[in-house]
């Protein structure tokens, strides 16, 4: 079934659903009810009689009651009079309709006796849907039209899919995706806690910021190695940049603002600004250029509340941000370097496979002429090729500044998260906003382009999606604790705290487990919820070889070797070294 036939079979299975939910609340008041990835929803204003989950299942009942009938989904046309008059007692239809502009043609479908204002596609027949292919999945609270302001409405939330074999299998896939919930696993592996106090801020633990600090230290490595200069600019800058740059204008609701000696001052949302500062800051020659200035700049942005998410949707984060500055001849070349590095880092974490790339094209709402949006559009792609991937056109999605390619990852559980990013921007360096100069080979002043790029994005998110991803069990390169050393007895902690000082002593991360805990309880705790890939057991045969043995982490269980102390350092920082994407 294609993506558009779902769709209309999702939006029409919201009528049934708004239907159904009609027949046992006959005091409800319907607002919307749109098809959306996966299923649909449906928002309601419900009187004295509330609704629950534990209603679900009659819901459901009704839904597929309704279904049997095997009424048609009957499409006509009304004035904007009949339609008042049709939906009188519905307050949240009359407004839309209000809006309406004048002239605009109105429909109305009906199933069952049942009428709704739509302006549809819908499938044809109630027997075109099988019965067994929805569930009911939740309620939120929403306002009307997303205005703070207005009514909160219950919306009601359901799973919809062509076949019953596809609900199964998506309900599969988010059940094992709670139980990998990377909120659920910091908790459990100690990485983060999340205050409500201070909403959409992370506090790092120990163990999670020792993952942070290893991705982030990783990342620089690779960006030092690829021709970047590391910069870090001020969390706080003054309104009249934000003003010359844009943001301002079109970003000022999303930023923290601030007042200092009668002076209006703004938390950073981005980094883009200080970075052209950087450049300005003396003057530069095509000879310079490109320009690759790479940031782990901390932004806050002033999300609202109900989007936040996790550590994968924060008001604080940190971006594995750079910002190239080149001439127009250089772009081809740099997003092309940029593709690689990008493929290079992706293929550490196993992400290499199922990589998806669309090339967001010029939108409605540009500026720039449409010949100079082709050329870069055509720059993009072809650097895209080069590097040997393959894209998807995104028509109408690039920025208003200039086109973009996105790279999306697939996970262990099929899902798809947008990651990385490069953006080709005429504007910000431009002299209308920031004004940057370089003198040329002419001698004669000129305008860079900028290239903004991130290859993980959040860095915060990021490590969300690995933490699900591997379901906590990270490559050993990656883990926060990467060796447990564990005495069978408390007789042999000295040969333990010997095993653990020669790791540490390599660059290893190694813990010694030396209470008077149970052995197996330790080994449970550390394969269990640390998910340490190495679990060096010692006892008598090892002290007196100078050997250790090694249990593997494995899904399936753990496998055992016996390795000289030494030739377990070298496995280790071998596999450390290539990034191995495993243990």
């Amino acid at each position: 079934m294609s993506d558009e036939k779902l769709h209309t079979l999702r939006h029409s299975l919201s009528h049934v659903m708004a239907e159904a939910i009609l027949h046992l609340f006959p005091d409800v008041k319907f607002a919307i009810g749109p098809a959306i990835e996966n299923g649909f929803y449906y928002d309601f204003e419900f009187g004295e009689k509330k609704i629950s989950e534990e209603d679900f299942p009659a819901i459901e009942k009704e839904m597929r009651k309704i279904l049997a009938t095997n009424s048609d989904f009957v499409r006509e046309e009304i004035s904007r009079e009949a339609a008042l008059e049709r939906f009188k007692n519905q307050p949240y239809k009359i407004e839309l309709i209000q809006d309406l502009p004048e002239g605009e043609t109105i429909s109305i479908f009906t199933q069952d006796g049942f009428c709704d204002l739509c302006r549809g596609p819908h499938v044809s027949n109630t027997r075109e849907i099988n019965a067994q292919s929805f569930k009911l999945a939740k309620i939120a609270g929403a306002y009307w039209r997303g205005d703070s302001a207005r009514p909160m409405l219950t919306r009601v939330y359901a799973f919809a899919f062509e076949k019953p074999n596809d609900l199964k299998e998506y309900l599969k896939m988010l059940e094992e995706a709670e139980k990998r919930d990377h909120r659920k696993l910091g908790v459990q592996m100690d990485l983060f806690h999340l205050d409500t106090e201070d909403p959409g801020q992370i506090f790092w633990h120990p163990n999670g910021w020792q993952l942070y600090v290893t991705l982030q230290d990783y990342m620089r490595q690779k960006v030092s190695a690829d021709g970047y200069q590391e910069v870090n600019t001020p969390a706080i800058m003054p309104r009249s940049l934000w003003e010359r740059s844009g943001h301002w204008g079109h970003y000022q609701k999303n930023m923290f603002i601030t007042e200092s000696e009668k002076r209006i001052f703004a938390v950073k949302p981005m980094n883009c600004p200080g970075a052209l500062e950087i450049f300005k800051s003396r003057t530069r020659s095509y000879k310079d250029l490109p320009l690759r200035l790479a940031e782990f700049g901390h932004c806050v942005r002033n999300e609202p509340s109900g989007t936040l998410h996790g550590i994968m949707r924060v008001r604080g984060f940190v971006q594995d941000d750079a910002h190239i500055i080149c001439t127009e001849d250089q772009i081809e070349s740099e997003v092309e370097k940029f593709c690689r590095l990008l493929l290079d880092v992706y293929k550490d974490f196993g992400f290499e496979k199922n990589l998806i790339v669309k090339l967001s094209t010029m939108p409605e709402d540009h500026v720039g002429t449409e010949e100079t949006w082709r050329q870069a559009e055509k720059k993009l792609g072809a650097a895209c090729n080069a590097a040997g991937m393959e894209y998807e056109i995104q028509p109408g999605e690039g920025a208003f500044y200039g086109p973009k390619l996105e790279y999306t990852l697939v996970d262990a559980l099929g899902r798809q998260w947008q990651c990385g990013t490069i953006q080709l921007d005429y504007q910000l360096p431009g002299p209308e906003r920031l004004n940057a100069e370089y003198v040329g080979a002419d001698n004669a002043k000129h305008n860079p382009v900028m290239l903004h790029r991130a290859v993980l994005g959040s860095i915060e998110r990021f490590l969300g999606i690995l933490i699900e991803n591997y379901a906590g069990a990270f490559p050993a390169w990656l883990a926060f604790e990467q060796v447990a050393v564990v005495p069978i007895a408390s007789t042999f902690d000295d040969y333990a705290k010997e095993v653990d000082a020669a790791l540490k002593a390599a660059g290893i991360r190694s813990n010694a487990y030396l209470d008077d805990g149970n052995m197996k309880a330790k080994i449970k705790l550390v394969s269990s919820e640390h998910k340490t890939p190495y679990i060096l057991v010692v006892g008598k045969n090892e002290m007196e070889s100078k050997t250790v043995s090694c249990r593997f982490r494995f899904s399936s269980g753990l496998e055992q070797r016996t390795f000289q102390l030494q030739e377990f350092v070298e496995y280790v920082k071998e596999k450390n070294a290539t990034h191995f994407n495993g243990i």
